[in-house]
């Protein structure tokens, strides 16, 4: 199994869609899609962060790309959608900014719009783990290729741990030869700390590979990890969505949809918009069969989250959904008010 180090280089955006590489075709389905989303990540010295706002809201507006970027001291994070030629042209623009070059890119396909505007914000991180100096850039994991990553999956010495949300990974997660990978029972990933105390230990665990989506938060927590005395720890370059995109589905160990952070809800295995919806009150994922449960009700409530809204919240939800629909009949979009 071949390894990759951090200087791993990512492969131009320019030919994503239709080039080959050592393990055959990269498997995007970009063609015939409307719009193309990507994610997007890297961990840099970013001391203008603050004042490279407004040119990024700028460039996405004129290209009409919509989504979120995150902007910190240690770098950038987002997920952004758009035409092929206004993404290409974007991160064209992107990618040659001081410090932002050899972006963590990651695509897949929509035939709507998953945002409702363009926003970037100002953050203390990029990705929140809540723990002080934990620097990717200084000590991190051992990159994994997907093509070498089933390897790993069945490597009965490595324990594997899913750094996702306890709601993502009831919609899908990897299986390997000896047993499916460890669900630390997190409900955001500041709670990632507290479970390595818990169950991780560096005497016992002598190898562990870690994956999440998109790769950003096993950047943290692989980081940490190596902070707290674990030697080999690995992680999933570019995550599931890398994996997905890379790894044919007969050969594939990834089971179920992915889960990701926009109004697609959830992705497929050809990265096209997954079989889940959205509660609109606690925005985790449901299926036809939670629609059917006298705890739902559009946009108000479902079964994950019906006993912890009180009467008041519901009233709450319930109005906003009204709004939605009016707005629907006008034929307009309800995105609420906007946050700056």
């Amino acid at each position: 199994m071949r390894l990759l180090s951090k200087a791993a280089k990512t492969v131009a955006w320019s030919s994503r869609c239709h080039e080959h590489h050592e393990h055959g075709t990269i498997r995007t389905t970009m063609n015939g899609a409307k719009f193309v989303v990507c994610a997007l990540y890297k961990f840099t010295a970013l001391d203008h962060f603050v004042s490279f706002r407004i040119p990024v809201q700028a460039k996405l507006h004129e290209h009409k790309i919509r989504g979120t970027i995150l902007l910190a001291k240690e770098g950038v994070n987002g997920t952004i959608a758009g035409t092929r030629p206004n993404m290409d042209e974007f991160l064209g623009w992107f990618n040659r900014q001081p410090g932002l070059h050899e972006l963590e890119v990651k695509r897949s396909a929509a035939e709507q719009l998953p945002f409702k505007r363009a926003r970037v914000k100002l953050k203390k991180e990029i990705v929140t783990l809540g723990v002080a100096d934990i620097d990717p850039r200084e000590s991190v994991g051992t990159y994994v290729e997907p093509k070498d990553w089933n390897n790993m999956l069945d490597d009965a010495d490595v324990l594997v741990v899913d750094t996702r949300n306890q709601y993502e990974i009831k919609v899908g997660r990897f299986v390997g030869r000896f047993a499916c990978a460890t669900n630390p029972q997190t409900t955001n990933f500041r709670e990632f700390p507290a479970f390595a105390a818990r169950h991780l230990n560096p005497a016992k665990h002598k190898k562990i590979a870690m994956y999440c989506t998109g790769g950003i938060r096993c950047e943290k927590s692989t980081a940490f990890l190596k902070q707290q005395g674990f030697d080999q720890v690995y992680h999933l370059k570019g995550g599931i969505l890398k994996y997905l995109e890379q790894i044919p589905q007969s050969e594939s160990k990834w089971q179920g949809e992915c889960f990701v952070f926009d109004e697609r809800v959830t992705v497929d295995h050809q990265l096209r918009q997954g079989s889940y919806a959205q509660c609109h009150a606690c925005r985790l994922p449901i299926t036809d069969q939670d629609k059917q449960s006298e705890k739902y009700q559009a946009g108000v409530s479902c079964p994950a989250c019906f006993a912890r809204s009180t009467k008041k919240d519901k009233a709450r939800y319930a109005e906003r959904e009204k709004q939605v629909r009016l707005a629907q009949a006008r034929g307009q979009e309800h995105i609420g008010p906007r946050k700056i």
